[in-house]
């Protein structure tokens, strides 16, 4: 599923927007009716971010909604049970965004038949690089379920291929270094970066961490595969809720649609 949006957008000349949000945040009850609005609005794959306690890769927003959706009291189990009430009426690509602690609590063989059972199509897993648990990633790549890899600037050419390793789907490469969160400004390198990455990769590219206006959405939908954005979208649903988000979402369709 994710490979074949990927693949029609290309062929439309277009780039995939890829919004994240944190599952129950602001509430639990907003989660399903968020994720329906997004997909209305322009949203091609989402990231559905189960809730951690020490979401140590990202920054005060998406720390902020991720404590909240805690104490909502947000489970990876009420995460899963709201993808499948989402999936009833949306077949969207579904990317569950998490760190490996909570899967692992959850047990890991059963975490993955019951996404896959809630119509999960990916995985991404931030504290889990190519070759810490082999035998982690050996379980989630013989599941249905793509397993997306993350190249950051700082990673070396001649370990891309290796960093990508069994990874599918897509590969979101982090725009700059340091924690999630919006920024005025994108690196100017990006260009550059990305003809380097898909010199040795063939999956997709992915942009994400600090896109925040349609310009810099346009911008980066001008060179990669794919958008994501993930701290602005959440402030703007903190500003006014559902609406503020999906226009917000909109915009940056817009944006990148004109070019």
């Amino acid at each position: 599923m994710i490979s074949k949006t990927f693949k029609l957008l290309g062929s439309q000349g277009r780039a995939a927007l890829i919004p994240f949000v944190t599952a129950g945040y602001p509430n639990r009850d907003v989660t399903i009716p968020l994720l329906e609005r997004l997909t209305d609005v322009g949203a091609d794959v989402i990231e559905l971010g189960i809730p951690f306690s020490d979401p140590l890769a990202d920054g005060p927003t998406i720390q902020r909604s991720s404590f909240e959706a805690l104490q909502n009291g947000t489970t990876v189990a009420s995460v899963l049970a709201d993808l499948r009430a989402f999936r009833a009426g949306n077949d969207a690509p579904v990317v569950l965004f998490s760190y490996l602690n909570p899967i692992l609590a959850y047990g890991l063989e059963a975490f993955l038949s019951d996404a896959v059972a809630a119509g999960a199509n990916g995985i991404l897993l931030t504290d889990l690089p190519t070759g810490a648990d082999p035998k982690v990633e050996a379980t989630i790549s013989e599941s249905p379920l793509a397993l997306i890899r993350l190249i950051a600037p700082t990673t070396r050419f001649e370990r891309i291929t290796k960093v990508t390793h069994g990874g599918s789907g897509f590969v979101y490469y982090i725009s700059r270094t340091g924690v999630t969160g919006a920024r005025a400004e994108l690196r100017k390198s990006l260009t550059e970066e990305l003809d380097r990455i898909r010199s040795v990769v063939s999956l997709p590219v992915a942009v994400g961490f600090g896109i925040s206006t349609p310009e810099q959405a346009a911008s980066v939908a001008a060179v990669a595969d794919g958008v994501v954005v993930g701290s602005a979208l959440i402030q703007a649903l903190d500003k006014g809720g559902i609406d503020a988000g999906a226009d917000f979402l909109q915009s940056l369709r817009i944006g990148m649609d004109r070019g």
